[in-house]
């Protein structure tokens, strides 16, 4: 590839990212909803033209933003399963990193939850859509590595089915982080707080992983 071509890759890769900061703030600012391309491109400082040229819609911004929050959580979730040795460590340090994901990259978490509420009827191979559930899987894989070093080391109880388990997992802490966010007011009327709730979930995950006790045989 000449130079020249390799600098005109770049300035578009630029272009492209420059975008998609600006619809981070936009979104942010105005919610998903109420925010339009014409405000992505004023933020950008480019012409609405040209932000479509990069996305032909504001659903595959929001991909472009999945796709971002998708990768940050990966790296993160990876750092924190290498933290600790066994297996049933680092399914708690993962749930943990997720946790604090979520309050510090608000704007990520809420874009994956409005990703996954949605009911597409075709996900094509190749588009925006098909990359970010590829980028979904490869945050699985990261919690999957950590059960199969915990059905190794006894720590986790062993299953034909890995994925479901993460799966399972992902649902489940996902679901407590929402309650945790939406229901605040509710938990402090009740005596609870969020963190009460979130540290409660992992205790509650992770029971549920441990291996069955072998049951002692009476003597004679």
């Amino acid at each position: 590839m000449s130079d020249s071509r390799q600098r005109r890759d770049d300035e578009k890769e630029q272009r492209r990212e420059a975008i998609v900061d600006a619809a981070e703030a936009v979104f942010a600012s105005h919610g998903f909803d109420a925010s339009k391309m014409d405000d992505v491109a004023r933020k950008a400082r480019v012409s609405r033209a040209l932000v479509y040229l990069y996305f032909g819609s504001k659903a595959e911004l929001q991909f472009a933003v999945c796709l971002r929050a998708l990768r940050l959580l990966r790296d993160e979730l990876a750092a924190a399963a290498e933290t600790t040795a066994r297996g049933d460590a680092k399914i708690a340090a993962i749930g943990a990193a997720y946790m604090r994901y979520a309050e510090r990259h608000p704007l990520y978490f809420a874009t994956l939850s409005r990703f996954e509420a949605h009911r597409p009827e075709t996900i094509a191979a190749g588009s925006s859509e098909r990359a970010v559930l590829e980028a979904g899987a490869a945050v699985h894989d990261v919690t999957i590595a950590a059960l199969r070093i915990g059905m190794r080391d006894g720590s986790i109880r062993r299953t034909s089915k890995p994925m479901l388990l993460a799966m399972t997992l992902w649902s489940f802490t996902h679901g407590a982080i929402q309650v945790a966010q939406t229901k605040s007011a509710f938990l402090e009327e009740v005596g609870l707080s969020s963190g009460d709730l979130l540290q409660h979930a992992i205790e509650m995950a992770m029971r549920g992983l441990r291996p069955a006790a072998v049951k002692r045989q009476r003597p004679g």
